[in-house]
C-alpha cells in the first residue's frame, strides 16, 4: 500500500480502528480489500503465503490426523473436567446428607437423652425425698443416743468430780491415810479379780502393737508370762525393727548375733545407738540383713572403715545412715558413694576423722546424688571446699542440719547453696559467725523451717527475707539472737502458715512487736510459742494470746519477770494447751489451768509465792498430767503431793527439788498413787530419808536425791526462811536461770 496522502490514510484506519474497537481489529485492517490475499477458511494458515504451498499440500493425511487428535484430546479433557465436576457434585451431596444426618442423629439422641435425664431427675427426687426421711430417722436415733452418752458421761464426771471433791476434803481434815489404805485394798483385790481376763481379751493386733514399743529385755520376760504369749514374741512384724540403744549397757556381741541370726531375713530398721561394746564379729552378722534400710550406729566405738565395709557390702539398700559420734575417715566416704546410691538420709555429726576430700569422694563413682537429709554437726574441719564439694555431689538436699560449728560462715552457705536450691529447713544451732549474708543466700531457697540459736549477727533483716522469698514457711525457731526486735514480728505478721514460733532470750521483744504478729494472718494457727526470758513481755501479750491463739498447745513464759496472775489467768480459756511453762516467773497461787483439761506438761520451778492450792487446782482440773515441775517451790508441804498421787495417775516425771517441807510420806503417797512414775528428782529435799528413797524407789527408771541444804542462789534456806539480801549472792538468779537452761539444752 502507497497511498498518496500517507496523514489521511493513518487518519481514516485510526477513526476506523476507534469505531470498531480492538477487538474488531484483523490483521488486514490497513490494507485494501482489492489486495487483501484469498484464503481457505479449513487452512487457517497462512504458510500457503508464506512458503508457496498450495490447497492439496495442506490438506495432507497427516495434518488431519494430527488436528483430529488435537480435537479429540480437547473434546477428552472437557468432557473429564465436566465429569470431575460432577462427581465433586455428588461427593458434596453425599457429605450434606451425612452432615444432616448426623444432626438428626444428635437431635434424637438429645430428645432420648432428654427423656432419660427427666425420668432420672424424678427418680432422684423420689430418692432424695426418701434419704432425707431416712437420715431424719437416723439424726433422731443418734441425737437420743448422744444425749444418753452425754448424760452417762456426765454422770461420770460428776461422780469423779464428787470423789475427787471427798478426797480433797478428807485430805483437809488429816484422815487421807486411812482412805488412801481403803481405796487400795479395794483397787488391789478389784484388780486382781479382773487382770487375768483383761489381759485374755486383749486382742492378739493390740498386744503385738504392745510389743512394739517395749525393749528386748521386757520382750523377753513377756514370753514368760504364757504360751500365747510367748508365740506372739516371735511374730516377724515385731522384729522388723530393732531397738539395742535402749539396753546398750547390756549388749554383747554373742546377744546381737544370735539375735540377728534368726532374725534377719525381716530386719528393716536397726538402732545400736550407743552400744560401745560391740565389735566386728556384730558388724559381719549386720552385713547379712539384705533387707536393712535404715541403720543407726552412732556412738558405736568399735565402728571404722573396715566395719563399714562389711556393711556396704551386705546391705546395698540402706536409704538412713546414722555414723554421728564414730571415727570414720574418708574411706567409710568412697564406699557411701560407691555402694550406698539410694541413701537418703545420712548423718556425720561429730565425726572428726574426715577431711574435704572424703566429701568429695560422695560425687565420685554412684554417688549419693538422691541424698535429701544430712547432718554436719560439729564437723569443724570442714571448709568452703568442703561444702563446695557437697553441693556438686548431692544438689538434691532438702534438709541440712548443722549445728555446734564455731567455724561455719556465710562462705560456707553461699558455697553450699549455689548448687542446692531445693533445701526447705536448716538448723544452726551454736553457729555465731553467721549472719544476713547467709539468709540472703538461703532466700533462694523455698525455706519451712529454720533454726538458728546463739547468733548475735542476725538482724531484723533476716527476718525481712523470710518474709519476702519464704512464704509456705512454718517453723521459725530464732533462740537467743540478740539483735532481733520487734521489727522481725512485724515483718513476719503476713505470713500465713507459721506454726512454731521460738524467740527464747530475744531479750528486746516486747508486747508491741507481739501484737502484730498475732493480730496477723498466722495467729489464730499457732501451735507452738516460746518467749523465754523476753522480759519486756507483759500481760497484755497474754491477753492476746488468750484471745487470739485458740490452736495453742505449747507455751514457754520462762523468766519472764513482766508477766503476773492476771496474764497467767487469763490463759484459762486456751482449752487447747498440752504443755505450760512459767518457772521462774513472780505468779502466785492462781487457777489458771481451769480449762486446760488436757494439760499434760506443768513447769511452775522456781516461783517462789506458790503453795500447795496451786498443786490443788491443777490436780483437781487437769487429771491427764504427766510431767510436773515444782523445784525451788519451798512453801509445798506433803498435802500437795497427796493431792497428786489421789488423782494424777499417769505421772511420769516428778520434780521436788528444793522442796524442804517433803517428808517420807511423799515418798508413800507416790508409790501408792502414782504408779506409773518413772522420773523423781529430790535434791536439797533434807526432810526425806535415803532409807525411804532405798525403799520406794525401786520402780523407778531414773532418781536424783540428795539432803543437802538448799544453796544460797536458791534464796532460802532449809528452813525456807527467804535470805537477807546481802546474803544472797549476786548472780543467784543467772545461776538458776544457766542451770536449767544446760539441763533444757542436754535434753534436746
Amino acid at each position: 500500500m502507497c497511498p498518496e496522502d500517507p496523514l489521511k490514510f493513518l487518519e481514516e484506519k485510526i477513526r476506523e480502528i476507534m469505531e470498531k474497537g480492538l477487538d474488531g481489529i484483523l490483521w488486514d485492517t490497513c490494507i485494501d480489500s482489492s489486495l487483501r490475499p484469498k484464503l481457505k477458511r479449513i487452512s487457517e494458515t497462512y504458510l500457503r503465503i508464506l512458503f508457496g504451498l498450495n490447497d492439496e499440500q495442506l490438506m495432507t493425511d497427516e495434518l488431519c490426523g494430527k488436528a483430529w487428535n488435537f480435537y479429540s484430546k480437547n473434546l477428552k479433557k472437557v468432557y473429564f473436567q465436566e465429569w470431575m465436576q460432577y462427581c465433586l457434585l455428588q461427593k458434596n451431596s453425599r457429605a450434606l446428607v451425612k452432615r444432616k444426618m448426623a444432626v438428626a442423629a444428635a437431635h434424637y439422641d438429645t430428645r432420648i437423652t432428654r427423656v432419660v435425664v427427666q425420668k432420672w431427675r424424678a427418680w432422684v427426687q423420689f430418692r432424695k425425698e426418701q434419704i432425707a426421711l431416712a437420715a431424719m430417722r437416723i439424726q433422731k436415733v443418734f441425737n437420743d443416743s448422744f444425749h444418753k452418752i452425754i448424760l452417762k458421761a456426765w454422770h461420770a464426771e460428776a461422780q469423779s468430780s464428787a470423789k475427787t471433791k471427798a478426797y480433797f476434803e478428807r485430805l483437809v481434815k488429816g484422815d487421807q491415810e486411812e482412805y488412801f489404805d481403803k481405796q487400795d485394798d479395794v483397787q488391789y483385790s478389784s484388780t486382781s479379780e479382773t487382770v487375768n481376763d483383761e489381759i485374755s481379751n486383749i486382742p492378739e493386733r493390740a498386744v503385738l502393737q504392745i510389743f512394739h514399743y517395749i525393749n528386748l529385755i521386757d520382750l523377753a520376760r513377756c514370753a514368760q508370762v504364757s504360751r500365747t504369749w510367748m508365740l506372739l514374741t516371735q511374730a516377724s512384724s515385731i522384729w522388723t525393727d530393732i531397738d539395742f540403744s535402749s539396753v546398750k549397757h547390756k549388749m554383747q556381741d554373742k546377744t546381737l548375733i544370735n539375735i540377728l541370726k534368726k532374725w534377719r531375713p525381716y530386719v528393716v530398721r536397726l538402732n545400736l545407738r550407743g552400744c560401745s561394746s560391740l565389735h566386728w564379729p556384730s558388724f559381719k552378722s549386720i552385713s547379712e540383713c539384705k533387707n536393712l534400710q535404715d541403720l543407726n550406729v552412732s556412738e558405736c566405738q568399735g565402728l571404722n572403715d573396715e566395719s563399714m565395709r562389711l556393711i556396704s557390702e551386705g546391705c546395698p539398700a540402706l536409704l538412713y545412715l546414722n555414723l554421728s559420734y564414730t571415727d570414720i575417715t574418708n574411706g567409710t566416704l568412697r564406699l557411701l558413694s560407691r555402694s550406698f546410691s539410694n541413701l537418703q538420709y545420712l548423718s556425720l555429726a561429730y565425726c572428726r576423722k574426715f577431711t574435704d576430700k572424703g566429701l568429695q569422694y560422695l560425687g565420685s563413682g554412684k554417688g549419693c546424688h538422691k541424698l535429701i537429709y544430712l547432718d554436719l554437726s560439729g564437723c569443724i574441719q570442714i571448709s568452703v571446699d568442703g561444702f563446695r564439694y557437697i553441693a556438686n555431689s548431692c544438689s538434691g538436699i532438702k534438709h541440712l542440719v548443722i549445728n555446734d560449728m564455731p567455724t561455719l560462715t556465710d562462705k560456707c552457705i553461699q558455697a553450699l547453696v549455689e548448687k542446692c536450691q531445693q533445701i526447705m529447713s536448716v538448723v544452726f544451732l551454736d553457729s555465731p559467725h553467721l549472719s544476713d549474708v547467709a539468709f540472703k543466700a538461703l532466700a533462694e531457697c523455698k525455706l519451712v523451717k529454720v533454726r538458728i540459736e546463739g547468733n548475735n549477727r542476725i538482724t531484723d533483716l533476716s527476718f525481712k527475707l523470710m518474709s519476702k522469698s519464704c512464704p509456705q514457711i512454718k517453723h521459725i525457731y530464732m533462740a537467743d539472737c540478740q539483735k532481733i526486735t520487734d521489727v522481725s514480728l512485724k515483718t513476719i505478721s503476713p505470713l500465713k502458715y507459721i506454726l512454731v514460733l521460738n524467740l527464747a532470750d530475744c531479750v528486746r521483744i516486747s508486747d508491741a512487736g507481739l501484737r502484730s504478729f498475732l493480730e496477723g494472718s498466722s495467729g489464730t494457727k499457732l501451735r507452738e510459742l516460746n518467749l523465754t526470758n523476753c522480759i519486756h513481755v507483759t500481760d497484755a501479750s497474754l491477753m492476746k494470746i488468750a484471745q487470739r491463739c485458740h490452736n495453742l498447745t505449747y507455751l514457754n513464759m520462762r523468766y519472764c519477770e513482766s508477766v503476773t496472775d492476771a496474764g497467767i489467768e487469763a490463759l484459762g480459756n486456751l482449752t487447747s494447751l498440752i504443755s505450760i511453762d512459767i518457772s521462774g516467773t513472780t505468779v502466785s497461787d492462781m487457777k489458771f489451768c481451769q480449762g486446760a483439761k488436757d494439760l499434760e506438761y506443768c513447769d511452775v520451778s522456781y516461783c517462789f509465792k506458790l503453795t500447795n492450792e496451786t498443786v490443788k487446782a491443777l490436780a483437781f482440773n487437769c487429771h491427764q498430767l504427766t510431767s510436773l515441775n515444782i523445784a525451788g517451790c519451798h512453801k509445798m508441804t506433803d498435802l500437795c503431793v497427796q493431792y497428786l498421787s489421789g488423782v494424777c495417775h499417769y505421772l511420769h516425771f516428778l520434780d521436788i527439788s528444793g522442796c524442804v517441807h517433803l517428808t517420807d510420806k511423799t515418798l508413800k503417797y507416790l508409790w501408792k498413787g502414782c504408779t506409773q512414775l518413772r522420773i523423781l528428782k529430790m535434791l536439797y529435799c533434807r526432810n526425806i530419808t535415803k532409807q525411804a528413797v532405798l525403799k520406794y524407789s525401786a520402780k523407778l527408771e531414773k532418781q536424783e536425791y540428795n539432803d543437802a541444804d538448799p544453796p544460797a542462789w536458791l534464796g532460802y534456806d532449809s528452813g525456807s526462811s527467804v535470805l537477807p539480801l546481802n546474803k544472797k549472792p549476786k548472780t543467784g538468779p543467772e545461776k538458776a536461770k544457766a542451770l536449767y537452761q544446760n539441763e533444757n539444752k542436754e535434753a534436746t
